[in-house]
């Protein structure tokens, strides 16, 4: 026979076994949740499919109706890590380029009007390329800043799927078409910091020449551009020395080559 104060225990306890198995359930779905967001999920590997379909000339319509039928939510759900969102956005970036300027090279004639406006649609909503790189990538930056204001003025669909945090070596991933621009590579979300440092180092080494006498490097605007995503001067010179362009204990001053804007297309990355 069960005593009162049993009873009373049983009482107390229940609920907190309740609680406990609860909080217990609700961890282990936020793991599982955070394993399938950090693994290379659907909409990654639908970016993958898409650049490696391009590059290698395959059929596209289908591809392209997977990505304007794209749910925003959804999109925004999975795509919930930064590597996630950049190695998604990089790769459907540098693979509309190469089709819209290989089925109409005459748009780069007017490359402001080509980068600005809407032309291709991604998860029901047309986007423009400057909305892409400069709202989704760069984490809503105004793009002629040089990489050092914010736009404060967003809609809710760049809010959701924006990066969190500046990384500036996405400007050694995107690729715009033209002949300085750096090679395209084929980006998942796992492997993201190996692929671009790697892609951004041989960029890099090809792209400047150091000087030892002069004390200078010579190397891609591309950093001068968006100085405030290096984190200025301090910024450009430690990530020269981190990929090796400039010896570690230099401090050259820096120069910027010209950049080519001849249309080059087909440029591919080595895997």
């Amino acid at each position: 026979m069960t005593k009162p104060n049993q009873f009373l225990k049983i009482g107390i306890l229940t609920p907190c076994l309740f609680v406990l198995f609860s909080f217990s359930c609700s961890n282990q779905q936020i793991a599982t949740a955070k394993t399938e967001s950090s693994s290379n999920n659907k909409y990654v590997m639908l970016s993958t499919e898409m650049i490696d379909a391009v590059r290698d000339g395959k059929e596209l319509g289908t591809l392209k109706a997977q990505y304007e039928k794209l749910n925003p939510d959804s999109l925004t759900k999975y795509l919930s890590t930064d590597n996630e969102k950049k190695a998604f956005w990089i790769n459907t970036y540098n693979a509309y380029i190469q089709i819209l300027l290989t089925e109409n090279p005459e748009y780069f004639d007017d490359r402001g009007d080509f980068f600005s406006k809407p032309k291709i649609i991604i998860a029901q909503r047309k986007l423009s390329f400057d909305d892409i790189e400069h709202g989704i990538i760069r984490g809503s930056k105004i793009k002629l800043s040089l990489g050092l204001l914010k736009n404060p003025f967003v809609n809710e669909f760049e809010k959701k799927l924006r990066t969190d945090k500046e990384d500036g070596r996405v400007h050694f991933a995107l690729n715009c078409g033209a002949k300085s621009c750096p090679l395209v590579a084929t980006y998942d979300a796992k492997n993201f910091d190996t692929k671009i440092d790697q892609v951004a180092k041989s960029f890099l080494t090809k792209m400047s020449t150091y000087n030892k006498e002069e004390n200078t490097v010579l190397t891609t605007p591309l950093f001068s551009w968006f100085r405030g995503d290096f984190g200025g001067k301090n910024g450009i010179l430690k990530l020269l020395k981190q990929y090796e362009v400039i010896p570690d204990d230099s401090d050259p001053e820096i120069k910027y080559d010209d950049y080519d804007w001849t249309l080059s297309l087909g440029n591919y990355y080595e895997e």
